[in-house]
C-alpha cells in the first residue's frame, strides 16, 4: 500500500489545500487506513465521506470522521479495562519465555483448543502470543456500546492489533520460527497489548472531525453514485494484482469480530470473507477504472487521482491511468518519489515483486471537469 502519509508531506497536502476549502463535500473512494480522509477532516470545514471495501477502513476513518468532540477517554477506558480483564482473567494463556519452533507448536496448539476466543483460535501462537490474543478477543467482546465510543475503542484496537502482529508489514503470512525469524517474533510478541490499548486511545480520543462525516463499506464504482458535482473525489485505486483482502484479513477479523475458519500458514479465511476488488484483477481494473472516471466525468466532479507513474502487476500503468483521465476531465499532473509495497505482486519495470518495498514516482493528478 502507497503510503499517503508521506504523500501528504510531499505534494498531495499542497494540493488538497488548494482544492478543498472550495468543495462542499470531500469524498475518499478508496480509504484503506483512512489517512487522507482523517487529514481533510480535522483541518477543512467540510464534511468528508470515507468509503472502502474491506470494514476495518471504515472503522479507521469512522472513529474521527463521524464525530466532532473529544472523548473523555478515562471513563471509557476504566469500564473497557475492566470488563476485558474479567474475561482475560478466566484464561491462563502460556508466557512466551522462549522462542523456537517447539514452543510455537505448543503456543499453536493451545490456542487451537479454545473455541469462545475466535480471534485466540485464528491466530494466537501465528500472529500473536497466546496472552496477546487472549486480550485482543477481551477487548473485542467487551467493546463499549455506544457510540461514538464503540467506534473509537475498535479503531484503538485494530491499532493495537496491526502494531503488534508478527508480520512482515501486512497480515498476509506470520513469521515461521527460525533462526532469523525468532527475533522479529519475540519483539512483536513483547508488546503489550492493554498498555497500548490504553495508549492509542487517549490519543484517538483526542481526533476529531471539524465537521461530522460518513463512512461506508462498499465497492468504489457503487459509491460513486451519490458524488456530486460540488464534491472533490480523492481516488487511490489499487496497483496489485492480488486481492488487498488477503493483506489485511486480521484486522477485517479484529474489525467484524469473527474470522470463521481459517487455514494454511497465512490463516486465511474462506474466500467469502475475503471481499473482492475488481481493481486487483488484471482482466478487470482498467475497465472498473475507466468506468468509475466516465461516471465522475458525467458527474462534473473535481478528482484528484494518486497512481505509480510505471506499470503494475493489476494491468494498470501510469500511461493507462493519465490516457483514461484524459478521456473525461482536463488533467494536470505532478510526479512526486514516493515508496510503495509490491504486496507480493510482479511489478514490471521496477522490480520482481520480491522486495518488500520499492522507491518509485508516483502520479498526481488533478482532474477538472471540461
Amino acid at each position: 500500500m502507497g503510503s499517503k502519509r508521506s504523500m501528504l508531506l510531499n505534494g498531495l497536502g499542497d494540493l488538497v489545500a488548494e482544492t478543498a476549502p472550495t468543495a462542499k463535500r470531500f469524498v475518499d473512494l478508496f480509504s484503506g487506513s483512512g489517512a487522507v480522509a482523517i487529514h481533510v477532516a480535522t483541518k477543512y470545514d467540510i464534511p468528508v465521506v470515507a468509503s472502502d471495501l474491506q470494514t476495518y477502513s471504515a472503522v479507521l476513518a469512522g472513529a474521527v470522521l463521524e464525530r466532532q468532540t473529544a472523548l473523555e477517554w478515562e471513563k471509557i477506558w476504566d469500564a473497557w479495562h475492566g470488563a476485558a480483564k474479567t474475561i482475560y482473567s478466566r484464561h491462563r494463556p502460556p508466557k512466551v519465555e522462549r522462542i523456537s519452533k517447539k514452543s510455537i507448536e505448543e503456543f499453536r496448539d493451545w490456542s487451537s483448543r479454545r473455541p469462545s476466543m475466535p480471534l485466540t483460535k485464528a491466530y494466537g501462537g501465528h500472529f500473536y502470543s497466546p496472552v496477546q490474543a487472549i486480550w485482543l478477543d477481551a477487548f473485542r467482546a467487551t467493546l463499549p456500546v455506544k457510540q461514538p465510543a464503540r467506534t473509537v475503542a475498535l479503531a484503538a484496537l485494530l491499532d493495537v492489533a496491526s502494531r503488534c502482529a508478527a508480520s512482515p508489514g501486512h497480515t498476509a503470512q506470520p513469521f515461521q520460527p527460525g533462526r532469523m525469524a525468532n527475533r522479529y517474533i519475540g519483539e512483536a510478541w513483547a508488546k503489550d497489548v492493554p498498555s497500548l490499548s490504553k495508549e492509542i486511545l487517549r490519543s484517538l480520543s483526542k481526533v476529531h472531525a471539524k465537521q461530522v462525516g460518513t463512512t461506508k463499506t462498499a465497492d468504489a464504482n457503487s459509491a460513486a453514485d451519490d458524488v456530486k458535482e460540488t464534491d472533490l473525489v480523492f481516488i487511490d485505486p489499487p496497483y496489485s494484482g492480488v486481492q488487498y483482502s488477503r493483506f489485511y484479513h486480521v484486522l477485517e477479523s479484529v474489525a467484524t469480530g469473527s474470522p470463521g475458519e481459517v487455514s494454511g500458514s497465512g490463516r486465511n479465511p474462506t474466500r467469502e470473507r475475503r471481499p473482492q476488488s475488481r481493481y486487483s484483477i488484471i482482466t478487470g481494473a482498467t475497465k472498473a477504472f475507466s468506468e468509475l472516471l466516465a461516471k465522475l466525468g458525467d458527474k462534473g466532479a473535481t478528482c484528484i487521482v494518486t497512481f505509480p507513474a510505471h506499470d503494475c502487476s493489476n494491468g494498470l500503468s501510469g500511461d493507462a491511468v493519465r490516457k483514461i483521465a484524459g478521456e473525461n476531465f482536463k488533467v494536470k499532473e505532478k510526479l512526486v518519489q514516493s515508496r510503495f509495497s509490491t504486496l507480493g505482486g510482479v511489478n514490471v519495470k521496477v522490480g520482481n515483486g520480491r522486495v518488500a518495498r520499492h522507491a518509485a514516482e508516483e502520479l498526481i493528478l488533478t482532474l477538472s471537469p471540461k
